[in-house]
């Protein structure tokens, strides 16, 4: 303990005493330390601050005190065999001056102190070093002590540390307990779904087998389906090669009927050869010119824009704005069956050569397909982007039907299958189209005024004709199929040549004005007459070979929107604007 006082000067009776910073250690420091502790304590018991009452100085000076005196026991226990060194040579000085055994002088009193005084400056020196040496010690000590705090400071924050994480290991404990109870349950669950997934495997491995078995058989069934389609194909152009020239024997019969007037025997001639209906109950005869309405038909609200016989022409089938597909009884004018499931309006109808299906365009931008017995949707044909306008059905085969649309494209359906197998696409919408008597060209009217042929197989543009100055809004094939009628917004109705593309015919009038981009004109059977409708309300029946009006029919108060020719000659049906529907007959 190391204490430092600045020098002090207490004027004690008439003396001065002048105290100074107190002696170092050393060789026997402590003891002068303690003196001069001792000496201080006296003077201010003595002095008039101690008088005074200063008690919290004489409390320091007492404990510096007793700690210099257990300082001073330890150094002079230390230092005892230093001090027994060191007074050995001091105690023969004494024994200088005196007499040896025999009583005389050792030496002289000079020489004895020079001696002593040499040994004592050597024992000086050893006194200084080890003093020094000591002062080393303590301040090793010191770092030490320093060090050991630093250390227990050290133990202590980690003893801490230590107890704060042994307080946390029972939290841990329950967290591991209760995480390896949650990986015993998901395992548990992890086995079930296993054991669930490997019976799934199983049951799609056996239905991946049995999807194989049934997709072999299908392909099986499409292969003999094909074929027996190819063999059906076959047979219709054997039966088509067959009607050809029953229609060539017809035309020739009819012309020598025209030359001769013997109408009777050129009905008895072509008994043979003539078409029959599908009860075969009637004969196809010529066309009569018709003259008054027979059955006038509140068909449609909102108007009719279509009308079709089938190919018995028995029955008269007709679709409206009111979404509807319905079917009229020609001998009565009664409704039969209606057909619902259309999601628009009907633009136009076909019928399939078997008469087994009834197709209808929408503005609901599909085809609906109804059977025609049961009356039930048999395909929804999804496709087209816009309204579909125009469909019609091969003649040759009941499986191929083809329609066009406001998204400038014609499509090309396969009825067996429901879906698209062509998509021709065309620069300028279409109206009106219809299938060739082979049924391998499709010829369409455009809003262009131009008539275009088609390829079915490849989609290209065989030809193109430009034969109205305005938009073409219908087309009627002859029953030959060797001339085709287009009608126009120009007010035209022109007949073409197939074979050479060239006009063969042009009619019209002052009266006659086409109501709408879907107007409907058509050709008897017999070649001989063609039917149009006007916005007047009239509908005006012209003779091809006179190329004049023969009949005007006027029953409709609003514009007449399509007409249809039985097969049989009779009756013409047209229908209007209004949703009316005029049957006339001679």
């Amino acid at each position: 303990m190391q204490i430092s006082l600045v020098k002090l000067g207490i004027s004690h009776g008439e003396r001065s005493v002048t105290y100074c910073q107190p002696p170092s250690t050393g060789s026997n420091g402590a003891l002068r330390s303690y003196s001069w502790w001792k000496n201080l304590w006296h003077l201010f018991v003595d002095c008039p601050f101690a008088k005074a009452g200063d008690e919290i100085a004489i409390k320091a000076i007492k404990h510096a005190m007793r700690a210099l005196r257990k300082r001073h026991l330890e150094e002079e226990g230390a230092h005892a065999p230093a001090f027994t060194a060191i007074s050995k040579p001091i105690a023969s000085q004494f024994l200088c001056g005196g007499r040896d055994v025999g009583g005389r002088r050792r030496c002289r009193d000079g020489e004895g102190r020079d001696s002593v005084n040499e040994e004592g400056m050597v024992w000086k020196d050893k006194a200084e070093t080890l003093e020094s040496e000591l002062q080393q010690c303590y301040k090793a000590q010191a770092r030490l002590s320093e060090q050991l705090v630093v250390e227990v400071a050290e133990s202590r924050a980690s003893k801490a540390l230590v107890q704060e994480k042994e307080a946390l290991i029972p939290s841990l404990e329950n967290k591991l307990s209760q995480v390896r109870d949650e990986c015993s349950r998901l395992t548990a669950v992890l086995e079930e779904k296993t054991k669930a997934l490997e019976l799934l495997i199983g049951e799609n491995q056996e239905l991946r087998a049995q999807y194989e078995e049934m997709r072999a058989r299908a392909n099986n069934a499409e292969a003999e389906n094909k074929t027996l389609v190819d063999r059906w194909n076959l047979q219709k152009m054997e039966d088509s090669k067959r009607l050809n020239e029953a229609t060539a024997l017809y035309e020739d019969l009819l012309s020598k009927i025209k030359a001769s007037g013997l109408e009777q025997l050129a009905r008895q001639q072509i008994d043979g050869v003539a078409r029959r209906s599908e009860e075969g109950a009637e004969y196809y005869v010529e066309s009569i010119i018709p003259k008054i309405c027979k059955h006038r038909i509140v068909a449609h609200e909102g108007g009719c824009a279509s009308i079709i016989f089938d190919n018995s022409s028995g029955k008269l089938i007709s679709g409206g704005q009111d979404q509807t597909v319905k079917i009229w009884d020609t001998n009565t004018g009664l409704l039969t069956r209606t057909y619902h499931g259309c999601l628009g309006s009907v633009l136009d109808l076909a019928i399939t050569d078997d008469n087994r299906c009834v197709i209808a365009a929408s503005s609901s931008n599909n085809l609906y397909v109804w059977d025609a017995n049961s009356g039930r949707v048999r395909h929804t044909l999804t496709g087209h982007l816009d309204k579909v306008c125009a469909v019609d059905v091969s003649r040759l085969s009941s499986r191929h039907v083809v329609s066009s649309s406001y998204d400038r494209t014609i499509k090309l359906w396969d009825l067996n299958k429901g879906y698209c197998i062509n998509t021709i696409i065309f620069p300028s919408n279409c109206n009106a189209l219809s299938f060739s008597a082979d049924g391998e060209t499709i010829f369409s009217g455009h809003v262009d005024g131009h008539l275009r042929l088609w390829d079915i197989q490849t989609g290209n543009l065989l030809s193109e004709i430009a034969a109205h100055s305005l938009a073409v809004t219908s087309i009627c094939l002859s029953r030959n199929g060797n001339r085709i009628l287009t009608s126009g917004r120009d007010n035209l109705h022109n007949l073409f040549d197939i074979r050479s593309l060239e006009v063969c015919g042009r009619l019209g009038a002052s009266g006659n004005r086409v109501s709408s981009n879907w107007s409907r004109s058509c050709i008897s059977p017999d070649d001989n007459y063609v039917a149009a409708g006007s916005a007047d309300g009239c509908v005006h029946v012209w003779s091809i070979s006179e190329a004049n009006i023969v009949s005007t029919l006027k029953e409709h108060t609003a514009s007449v929107l399509c007409c249809s020719w039985s097969g049989l000659g009779k009756p013409l049906a047209t229908s209007g604007r209004n949703g009316i529907i005029c049957m006339w007959s001679h």
